[in-house]
């Protein structure tokens, strides 16, 4: 059964697209009537202070989540994707500038084999601030997590619905699925996606969230390396740290011992013994960091959002 054939779940995030949803909506709809596919569409309302709830609400067909407080993008993808009942579900932000016109080509590209497909924004529409921003972002991102992604802050990506199972998505991380996936083993392609200019209401990408989005990057660095081996890092640390302290230490007496230099004003002593001290922390650090995703993997988080009301428009 090709990806066309079947249900489809399209998760939007929304804050404050008044301007935007009731459009967004005839697009997703049109493309599916064109195509010929199946959609469930799913709006994830975070919170908004404008119209845009009361807007979707008069929108058929829709599933409307909505929040009780603004919790993020994240959070209101993780909520869309765990409330879809389709085989596959795409993401898409709700300020127009991912065209539904290119959900047909992911599920085509889909088709061959793969798991994920992402939407690269190859001609982004985009202020020369906000480019320069995710460039660097990009840049740093290919050096702490190779997912052989050139575009990971394009929310137009398509996933098979058994990639998210036991997946809980928190802070910024809906620009790093891929690269978790890709942990997992699924396999990930991309495409040349069509990206408009903002026509309605403002953007929400600034400063602090490429801050978060960076912060989280680490994460993934680290989940993605020392998820299974914490130990392996911190423990590797702290030998080092010891064995530069002991080094360190062993020099001073050499220089006591043999050459009868004076240690007792010296700094470097204090800094062999500081070493050894670090060195231990770190390792005792890495043995309860292993005990904590033990325990994390066999336990069962808890949501770090609050969903006020479901509101189905059939």
């Amino acid at each position: 059964m090709s990806s066309r054939e079947k249900k489809i779940s399209i998760i939007v995030p929304l804050h404050n697209e008044e301007g935007n949803v009731e459009k967004l909506h005839k697009e997703i709809f049109d493309s599916a009537k064109q195509n010929n596919f199946s959609v469930e569409l799913i709006l994830v309302n975070d919170a908004s202070t404008d119209d845009t709830l009361e807007i979707a609400k008069r929108l058929h067909p829709v599933k409307i989540i909505n929040f009780r407080g603004w919790f993020g993008q994240t959070a209101a993808m993780d909520a869309g994707i765990k409330a879809a009942s389709g085989e596959i579900i795409v993401t898409m932000d709700g300020d127009l500038q991912n065209d539904p016109r290119d959900i047909p080509r992911l599920l085509e590209k889909m088709d061959d084999g793969f798991d994920v497909v992402s939407g690269w924004r190859k001609n982004r529409q985009d202020a020369f601030s906000k480019k320069i921003l995710s460039l660097g972002a990009d840049k740093l991102r290919k050096i702490l997590v190779n997912d052989q992604i050139n575009d990971s802050g394009c929310t137009l990506k398509a996933f098979k619905k058994e990639c998210f199972k036991g997946v809980d998505l928190y802070g910024e991380m809906h620009r790093f699925i891929p690269a978790l996936l890709k942990v997992k083993g699924y396999r990930i392609a991309e495409v040349v996606v069509n990206h408009r200019e903002r026509t309605a209401g403002q953007t929400k990408y600034d400063w602090k969230r490429l801050l978060k989005g960076l912060l989280d990057l680490t994460s993934v660095w680290f989940w993605r390396k020392f998820s299974n081996r914490p130990l392996h890092l911190f423990g590797g640390l702290g030998f080092l740290m010891s064995s530069a302290g002991t080094v360190l230490l062993l020099w001073m007496v050499f220089e006591k011992v043999f050459f009868r230099t004076p240690i007792s004003n010296r700094i470097w002593p204090m800094m062999g013994v500081l070493l050894i001290i670090l060195g231990f922390q770190f390792f005792v650090s890495g043995l309860l960091a292993d005990i904590l995703i033990k325990t994390y993997y066999q336990t069962k988080k808890e949501k770090n959002y609050s969903i006020k009301e479901v509101i189905e428009n059939e």
